[in-house]
Order: C-alpha cells, then sequence, then structure tokens
C-alpha cells in the first residue's frame, strides 16, 4: 500500500507515524511545501516573546530524524499543485527549481493546515506580518528589535492575539495595543467571563480598542494609519490576528465537497473519495453537543483525527465522534479554560439553558497561597446535563476544566458531578472539590432550592419598583466597595433584623462569591419572600466595572 500524505505538523505528522506503527510495509510519503515537517506552531509566540529561547526547540522533527526512525519519505519544500483522482495521482512541483513530477497513491491524506486571513494582501508591507511558521515568528522578532519600533498594534483579539500581547509587552519600551471586531476578546466566551481577561490585559498595559472594525491600514514613509470605524490610529508595526481560513483550494479543484468553510468528511474522516481522507484545520466536522456540522481548527482534535484516518486506512475502523472545543490560554498570571457551549452558541441552537457562576478556593483555604477559581457553567435546566463552561484562574484551571470537558463528553448532569469522588489533600484541593460544589449549586437551583440572576438583569431591575438588591457582606466589607443602590445587613444578622424587610419586594441578594447569600436566601425564602441570587457575587461586580 502507497500513502501520499499532504502537510505536516500536527495532523500529518501524527498520521504518518500512528500509520508506520500499523504497517511496517507500507509506503509512505510525507510532503510539505514549507521548511519545517514538523514544529510547534502553538509554540510560536512564545518565541517571539524568548519565553523558548531556541529556534531548535520548536523543531519537534526532521526529515532525515523522521526517515530514520519511522521510514518515512519526507520531502520539505514541495507542494501538491493537482490531485488526478480518477487516475489515483498527484503533480507535485518543487518550490526552488518548479520542477514537476508526478506520484501514484493507494490512500491520499490531506492535512493542508490553514492559512491566516490577511485582508491587506494588498499592501505589501514588512511592517505588516501574519504568524503561521517559525520564519513568521523570526521575522517578526528580528524587524521588531532591529527597527527601533516602539508601538504595535495586533487586529483581532482571539487566542494567538491575546498570546501576541502577552509576550510582545515585555519587550524594553514598547507599546501594545489590541484590536478588536467585537465587543470582547476570546469569542469562545461570554462577555461577562472576558471581563477577566480585558482587566488583566489592561493591569499589565495592553491597550484594548473594542467594536471597532479595521477599514483600511495606510503605510506612511515612517508609520501604520489604521482606519478604524470611528477614528484612525498609528502604529509602527501590525500583527495580524484575525482568524484562519482553511487550505482547500486543492480539494475544491479536485471536485471534492466543501462544506462553508472546510472540506466535508465523514465520521471516519473520510471525504466524498472513498480514496481521499482529511483531518484537521481543513475540515469541518461535527460538533458533540449540538451535532451541527462546524469548523474547530484546535491541535488537539487534529492529533485525534490523525489517529483515526490511520486507523481506516489499514481497515482498522475507527469513528470520530466529534468535538466539544476544549482550550486553554496562559494570560500572564492568569489561565483562561474553555469546553462545551457558550451562551450565544445556545441561543443559535435553540437549547434550553441556564448559567452559574461560582468562586472556589483552587485548595483548601487554611493551606497557604490558595487562589480563587471562577467557573461559569451552562447546563440544561431540566436535566442537569452540562452544556459548557468557562474557567478563570490562578492555578487548577486546567484541572477543573478537564474534568467539566470529561462530564460534557459522557453527557454527564450536575447530579453525576456532586457523586465525583475527587483527590483531596490540603495543597491540592479541598474535601468538596470545586466541581462537587458547581454540582450542588447547579442542584439548588434544579431543585428549587434557590433562583439565581445575572449582574446584567440585576441592573435592569434595580431600579424598579418592587426590587431591592441586599448585600449580605460584613460591613468591613461592605464600606470597602458596592453595589450601587444596595441596602446592607450582614448574614449573621438577618435573623434578628428579618423585620426591617419588606415581602412586597422581590430581593436580589449578593455576597463576594455567592455562597453567604445562598444562605441568606435560603433563610429569607422559608420566612416567606420572594429573593434571587446574584451569581458570581461582588467579586464578579467588581470585575464587570473596574474600567466604568
Amino acid at each position: 500500500m502507497k500513502v501520499i500524505i499532504v502537510g505536516g505538523v500536527a495532523g500529518g505528522a501524527t498520521t504518518a507515524t500512528r500509520l508506520r506503527r500499523l504497517d511496517e510495509k507500507a509506503e509512505i510519503i510525507m510532503i510539505d511545501r514549507g521548511n519545517h515537517i514538523s514544529f510547534a506552531n502553538c509554540g510560536l509566540p512564545y518565541y517571539v516573546g524568548d519565553v523558548i529561547k531556541r529556534k531548535e526547540d520548536l523543531l519537534l522533527q526532521t526529515p532525515e530524524s523522521f526517515n530514520k526512525r519511522f521510514n518515512i519519505d519526507v520531502r520539505i519544500r514541495q507542494e501538491v499543485i493537482e490531485i488526478k483522482p480518477e487516475e489515483k495521482k498527484v503533480l507535485i512541483k518543487k518550490v526552488d527549481s518548479g520542477e514537476e513530477y508526478e506520484e501514484s497513491y493507494d490512500k491520499l491524506v490531506l492535512s493542508p493546515g490553514a492559512e491566516p486571513i490577511n485582508p491587506f494582501k494588498n499592501l505589501k508591507s514588512k511592517r505588516i506580518k501574519t504568524l503561521r511558521t517559525v520564519e513568521d515568528s523570526i521575522e517578526i522578532k528580528e524587524y521588531i528589535r532591529n527597527n527601533n519600533i516602539r508601538d504595535v498594534t495586533i487586529i483581532g483579539g482571539g487566542y494567538i492575539g491575546v498570546e501576541m500581547a502577552e509576550n510582545l509587552i515585555n519587550y524594553p519600551n514598547l507599546s501594545i495595543t489590541i484590536v478588536q471586531k467585537g465587543s470582547h476578546l476570546i469569542n469562545p466566551i461570554d462577555e461577562d467571563m472576558a471581563c477577566f481577561v480585558h482587566r488583566e490585559l489592561d493591569k499589565n498595559g495592553v491597550k484594548l480598542i473594542l467594536n471597532n472594525s479595521v477599514n483600511e491600514i495606510k503605510e506612511t514613509e515612517e508609520k501604520l494609519e489604521i482606519v478604524l470605524e470611528n477614528k484612525t490610529i498609528e502604529t509602527d508595526f501590525v500583527v495580524l490576528c484575525i482568524g484562519v481560513r482553511a487550505e482547500i483550494t486543492l480539494a475544491i479543484n479536485s471536485g471534492l465537497k466543501i462544506g462553508e468553510k472546510g472540506i466535508l468528511v465523514d465520521e471516519y474522516m473520510q471525504t466524498s473519495n472513498k480514496d481521499i481522507y482529511a483531518l484537521g484545520d481543513a475540515v469541518m466536522v461535527k460538533n458533540s453537543i449540538t451535532e451541527n456540522i462546524g469548523y474547530t481548527p484546535l491541535a488537539g482534535p487534529a492529533n485525534r483525527q490523525a489517529r483515526i484516518v490511520a486507523n481506516n486506512i489499514v481497515g482498522k475502523t475507527s469513528s470520530y465522534e466529534g468535538t466539544i472545543g476544549s482550550s486553554i490560554l496562559k494570560i500572564f498570571k492568569y489561565s483562561l479554560a474553555i469546553t462545551g457551549l457558550n451562551e450565544r452558541m445556545c441561543r443559535v441552537n435553540n437549547i434550553n439553558y441556564k448559567t452559574i457562576i461560582i468562586s472556589q478556593n483552587s485548595h483548601a483555604g487554611y493551606y497557604p497561597n490558595a487562589k480563587l477559581i471562577t467557573i461559569k457553567t451552562l447546563y440544561n435546566d431540566a436535566n442537569g446535563e452540562i452544556l459548557g463552561a468557562q474557567v478563570w484562574g490562578k492555578e487548577g484551571v486546567d484541572k477543573i476544566c478537564d474534568i467539566l470537558a470529561t462530564a460534557i463528553k459522557m453527557k454527564m448532569t450536575a447530579y453525576d458531578l456532586e457523586k465525583l469522588e475527587l483527590c483531596y489533600a490540603p495543597p491540592f484541593s479541598s474535601a468538596k472539590s470545586p466541581v462537587n460544589i458547581l454540582g450542588n449549586a447547579i442542584v439548588n437551583q434544579i431543585e428549587g432550592l434557590v433562583d439565581t440572576i445575572t449582574w446584567q438583569k440585576t441592573e435592569e431591575l434595580k431600579d424598579k419598583e418592587g426590587c431591592c438588591v441586599l448585600d449580605v457582606r460584613t460591613s468591613e466589607e461592605y464600606e470597602k466597595g458596592k453595589c450601587e443602590k444596595s441596602m446592607h445587613i450582614p448574614l449573621d444578622e438577618i435573623r434578628n433584623r428579618i423585620k426591617e424587610l419588606d415581602k412586597s419586594k422581590e430581593y436580589l441578594v449578593y455576597c463576594r462569591t455567592g455562597l453567604r447569600s445562598y444562605i441568606a436566601c435560603r433563610i429569607l425564602k422559608q420566612n416567606g419572600f420572594k429573593v434571587k441570587n446574584i451569581t458570581g457575587g461582588y467579586y464578579l461586580y467588581s470585575v464587570i466595572n473596574s474600567k466604568k
């Protein structure tokens, strides 16, 4: 059997090595038009920021090492320019010489990846760069250092944009601005959780321009002028992080079925041609929760798809069950982890959902240096099934989100979260893990022990007659900061001062994180009062309002 793999990095290289482990006698040819067959593209921003010191550390394999260990014919700086499905041949062009030749195949694997979106290609300027390859990262690094650059503007506030901002802000005397078309950075999260990201970037000197799309970039003798919707700004250098577009030209020209954003494949990663497979950033796959076909260019799914492709090529039937979009991002001293659906996705797909936000210590509070973790979870109000989560904090974020990702994949409910037996010792967690507490909190809502309300809805209601915001924190906490127009009764005084409250009103109750306010709600509800617990507490309120 002869297999040709188009493209390396996560998808192509993993397919090749899995295939070799399954079939020692297969002829495997891997073709890539770049200089490197396997490199850590997720590490490129950290190389720009000198966190990763040596370029060589990004190179996972060389053509020579690949061939020596796996007996794979690796051909770099060569490009497949045409597929001839009827003949089961590809036309290959050598990048340096322009020489063309044909190669036959039994099975063909397309792993061309995705290219950064650049709407300003007509402006040929060394001051505008995208980030995709090792060479791109070297050019960005060297240009900033060698050309007295003092101001860098990052267009696009997704994962790569935020990572670039974090890494470039450490350059001496360099000012960093992120321009984002939407109302918040990191599109997969909700606006309330994005406030944590905005605050941390602001604290570290990164400027944000939100709700502004870029209409044009002009180059003058010394500067770039960025024409936004409502103003023009000047900068020395631009890094485009708008997003990526699947490399599908080859597939289109070959007559393969194409979706809105990528190549269409079945559950076996097989294209509309039974002898051609595709994977990674080039394909569209099913979302495990909505079951809709979408585009999720992440390294984790690409690696899993590669294993499935190799299995199916040798007749070991395997299927890809879809993705839930689990990811994590370092933002200075904090981490942001995401899995499953956000509120927008639930609304678009008409999914019945509710949200809850809790904040818990990363480990036992009496053990030194516990850090607060904030968890926003979306769940089905009918059965408690977990739909999505966004987790923010300084430690333990990956652990919490991985548990919730597993819960989503296995269609677990809040009742299942309550029952999980997770590791505990004071330096690592609490006897009741934040995940257990999350389950408790959701079950409390489902079973009617408490109803919750968001700060957004609270802001809409607090000035209306019949509504009152009640702060149940201590007097010391209240004096340091409070929600406007809130009345104050500390939790421990609620029972003795209950006559000060009016049963004709609805009380929207908050404490620092939501636990004490839940206790207050239980006291008041059992005494005949209408109450709602404000999810996220004053901690979230202070973050949301930190720039107001």
